[in-house]
């Protein structure tokens, strides 16, 4: 016998023959709610995908301004800067192909390359972390930073992208939740980009960093309003997303004044033979 609510379909019509479903209301209700998802994420795929090629393209270009216009000289950059750019690099793609592979139902390799990419973020707080250890050592911290800040700021960024790249693992079933995460990660990677696209010398490293906090919130922004678009309201995490933004800076700012982090950097100077 078929099993009706009200004005439904029945049974067999929400489950074809072949998914080995059992036909009572309880699994009913659950499954069908699960291919729905899945209806859902497919429908609005696209959106995430050219997202995460803008955003990457974005941070490419600010990089690549700043090279063209004589700012830095690639032979004479120090290795460990090159192999951190490989690294950004490599995740700018793993972030592009990820969604590309999700649009085209490929789940299988989107998944192999997921564990796969969890290599790159660590190499990215390794390298980023040295980097910023390294800049102190040999006076190579931007003259609008001071040396706190500089140092707070190589750091907080890429723990706070890998901790959120984790997250965004964790909750990988969870796929609303798991492609914002991955875009906010990466979102919050988008600052020295635009600490190159920016007129960072003449906004120095307070106002300069707000500014920065608030093109990122407004980057997210246009998936907050494609959010209110397809679900209605705003995405929690979207909105964990901007929350993490500021965060990012407001604890970059805050860091900055403590005495903790001058002694940080004091060490830094003396294992380095400075004064």
């Amino acid at each position: 016998m078929e099993k009706r609510q009200g004005n439904s379909l029945p049974v067999r019509e929400l489950f074809r023959p072949g998914n080995m479903m059992r036909a009572n209301h309880r699994s009913g209700a659950m499954d069908f709610a699960a291919l729905h998802s899945n209806d859902s994420y497919l429908s609005d795929q696209r959106f995430f995908t050219r997202l995460a090629q803008v955003l990457a393209g974005l941070i490419v270009f600010g990089f690549l301004q700043w090279a063209l216009r004589g700012f830095v000289n690639p032979v004479r950059t120090p290795l460990y800067i090159h192999a951190h750019g490989v690294a950004m690099l490599g995740w700018l793609g793993t972030i592009a192909a990820q969604n590309s592979l999700a649009g085209s139902g490929n789940l299988a390799l989107h998944r192999r390359l997921g564990w796969a990419s969890l290599a790159l973020v660590l190499a990215i707080v390794a390298l980023g972390t040295f980097a910023g250890r390294m800049a102190l050592a040999t006076h190579r911290v931007p003259p609008f930073f001071t040396d706190s800040y500089f140092l707070a700021l190589t750091h907080v960024e890429v723990a706070v992208f890998a901790l959120t790249v984790m997250s965004a693992i964790a909750l990988r079933r969870q796929t609303q939740w798991h492609r914002r995460l991955m875009i906010a990660a990466t979102v919050v990677l988008m600052e020295p980009a635009l600490g190159r696209l920016l007129p960072m010398p003449l906004l120095g490293q307070i106002a300069g960093g707000w500014i920065e906090a608030a093109l990122q919130v407004g980057f997210l922004g246009i998936m907050a309003r494609h959010d209110l678009k397809v679900l209605g309201r705003v995405h929690p995490a979207t909105l964990v997303g901007m929350g993490l933004v500021v965060a990012v800076h407001a604890l970059i700012q805050v860091l900055a004044g403590m005495p903790i982090m001058a002694s940080y950097v004091e060490s830094i100077a003396r294992s380095s033979g400075g004064a």
